[in-house]
């Protein structure tokens, strides 16, 4: 199951962001978001693991306070498709 973490602080490593979930099972993958121009973090995340461990996760950390930042911690919905980027 794919996880979406919102509201991190934006210091938040994805090796801190991997230690935090491996409370509850094991994870699959990490991906930070980082600003393309900067390369700064944009304080989200996606986190993968299996079923059962994710629906763990997302109940313990949702609003769990990290550095003063509540997480917004859910399973990720598909991205809606935004439009306007295609040629003619």
């Amino acid at each position: 199951m794919k996880i979406y973490v919102g509201n991190m602080p934006f210091s938040m490593s994805e090796s801190q962001t991997r230690d935090l979930f491996e409370e509850f099972g094991e994870v699959d993958s990490v991906n930070v978001i980082t600003d393309r121009e900067t390369g700064r973090p944009r304080g989200f995340a996606f986190v993968e693991m299996q079923d059962d461990d994710a629906r763990k996760a997302i109940s313990a950390l949702h609003e769990r306070e990290v550095e003063g930042r509540k997480l917004n911690v859910n399973e990720a919905r598909p991205r809606e498709n935004r439009g306007g980027r295609g040629r003619y």
